[in-house]
């Protein structure tokens, strides 16, 4: 048995550790620690609920608009309010574009560095490379020729910055596995996703004044106004976001997982799944959301979400007491120990539904799609089985490769209803609809936002007199993936899903960061490798303010 702690684990969000015991070449158990403490439930308290919608914001600058969402949501039911029609498509699309730029920004700018070896595309033939590429049925949009000397001259100048260092060179054949061609071919698609996040971006800023944290989305409904201008900068941004979508991130990703599929075989996690739902339709349900509300089981029978059943246990966290608490009367009492897997060893608290752990994310929103028949979705997800070898099997989905594909299913999805809202928003201004906010019909009450951030199931709830927050509670997509190990000893999604997950390399545990990556954890990280029976310790670099 040994060791192996990574910490810090790059290319997320926020600060993460990792550390697991590998027995026979296999994670054999796993503890995943949260290392930063916010407490935003503290700051927004005595504040309006209008003034939280702003707050909350700042606990995230890739997801902002979730935050903003939900926390609106929530003091909507407080005060009373179902928001107008124009104010719920105008809402869809400030939310679809950060979605969009979130998915895009994380397959390629993220985890596809995990599979990707930008200096293994200098071997590269670029004729070669155009063929594979038509053949694959990908963006043929670069110029591959001029991407090599880029490259090369890159590769010169040797500051190799997030290219160089990495496990990736791993002797037991679980590091970079394409070949040249596709590495060149992905490697365009990382620079063009650059530009293209910064569109999605784009159009966030023109709904909601600027992005990240903006400024229209308020509870009541929007201070969003449409011009044609406006308007007409929509539909072309929106346009130009699906059209690249659609010609690369399937593609892509169809044309790296022959080379990966192993990873089909491991990172299940807790097989079971909590989506609270995204993109309201008329009805406002959240049944009927375009991407729908579910609770699936470890058998994936689907179920609605029953508020009551959602708890929080504080045990093994950085918090007062071991006691379990029920929605909403959650507690948010820090207080440090010490790193201790044994007793509390993480700041991330542990969020259950029924008493047992679930997994929030991309996967969880697909399989509750796909179990409510979402028509898209459905053919999406049964041609994505087929290539992978794996028709109508659809467990095969939950696995570190599936978590990682199912996600650019869900973003040709949302770039598709991007259009279909700028159409029924222009519609709506057409037709001299022009109700975007709607008055409180009370001051005091309460609420819970269900929604969702590109990461997951998101939970906001208040309570508020006369105007002014007395108490204010957030779960996260991340805690409930991060969560530690229950009153039980069962671990959490997560750190069920690094359980078996290979390790050839024990200084180099490639396959357990791709399990995290398909997370797409929002905290931040640090990397140690130990290992018991040699007494080595590997470690990276200093934070300059101290963590590692």
């Amino acid at each position: 048995m040994t060791r192996s702690v990574i910490d810090p684990i790059t290319r997320i969000e926020g600060h993460l550790r990792v550390e697991m015991e590998v027995t026979n070449g296999k994670v054999s158990d796993a503890w995943v620690s949260g290392g930063c403490f916010r407490g935003m439930e503290m700051v927004v308290e005595n504040r309006t609920p209008e003034d939280a919608a702003q707050i909350v914001q700042r606990i995230c600058g890739v997801c902002p608009v979730s935050h903003a969402h939900s926390s609106a949501i929530a003091a909507e039911k407080a005060y009373g309010i179902k928001i107008s029609n124009n104010a719920r498509i105008i809402r869809n699309l400030l939310e679809g574009a950060q979605f969009l730029h979130s998915h895009i920004l994380w397959f390629y700018n993220l985890a596809a560095l995990d599979y990707v070896n930008p200096l293994n595309a200098l071997k590269a033939d670029a004729a070669d490379a155009y063929d594979l590429a038509q053949a694959a049925g990908t963006s043929t949009n670069s110029d591959f020729v001029a991407l090599k000397e880029r490259l090369s001259n890159f590769a010169d100048n040797g500051q190799l910055s997030i290219f160089s260092g990495n496990w990736f060179d791993a002797e037991d054949g679980t590091g970079y596995k394409l070949p040249p061609e596709l590495d060149l071919i992905c490697t365009a698609h990382y620079l063009e996703a650059l530009q293209m996040q910064a569109k999605a971006s784009q159009v966030s800023a023109i709904i909601g004044g600027k992005m990240p944290h903006v400024m229209t989305l308020i509870p009541g409904g929007t201070a969003f106004v449409p011009t044609d201008q406006k308007l007409d900068d929509l539909k072309y941004l929106v346009d130009e976001i699906y059209d690249w979508v659609e010609a690369t991130m399937i593609p892509d990703t169809l044309a790296i997982a022959p080379y990966y599929i192993d990873a089909l075989n491991w990172g299940k996690g807790c097989g079971r799944y909590v989506a609270w739902g995204v993109f309201e339709n008329e009805s406002m349900e959240l049944k009927d959301r375009y991407l729908p509300m579910g609770v699936i089981d470890d058998k994936l029978n689907l179920s609605d979400v029953k508020e009551e059943l959602i708890t929080e246990y504080m045990g093994h966290s950085w918090y007062k007491g071991e006691e379990t608490y029920t929605s909403p009367y959650f507690v948010t009492e820090p207080e440090f120990t010490s790193y201790d897997v044994n007793d509390r060893y993480t700041w991330v608290k542990c969020p259950a539904y029924d008493g047992k752990p679930y997994e929030a994310g991309g996967l969880s929103r697909v399989l509750a799609a796909y179990k409510r028949n979402v028509p898209f979705i459905v053919e999406q997800v049964d041609g994505l089985l087929e290539a992978l070898g794996a028709p109508g099997q659809i467990g095969v989905a939950q696995s570190t490769l599936g978590r990682t594909a199912v996600r650019q299913i869900e973003t040709l999805y949302i770039a598709g209803l991007m259009k279909d809202w700028v159409a029924e928003l222009c519609e709506a201004v057409k037709s001299g609809d022009s109700e975007y906010f709607r008055e409180p019909a009370t001051i005091t009450g309460s609420g819970t936002g269900f929604w969702e951030a590109p990461r997951g199931a998101l939970y906001h709830s208040e309570e508020v007199k006369d105007g002014k927050i007395t108490g204010y509670q957030i779960i996260i997509p991340t805690t409930w993936n991060l969560a530690p190990k229950n009153a039980n000893g069962e671990s959490g999604p997560m750190e069920q899903a690094l359980i078996g997950n290979p390790v050839g390399d024990i200084e180099k545990p490639i396959n357990a960061l791709r399990t995290v990556h398909s997370f797409d954890p929002c905290t931040a990280c640090a990397v140690h490798i130990t290992e018991p029976a040699t007494g080595k310790s590997f470690e990276t670099v200093t934070s300059p303010w101290g963590v590692k």
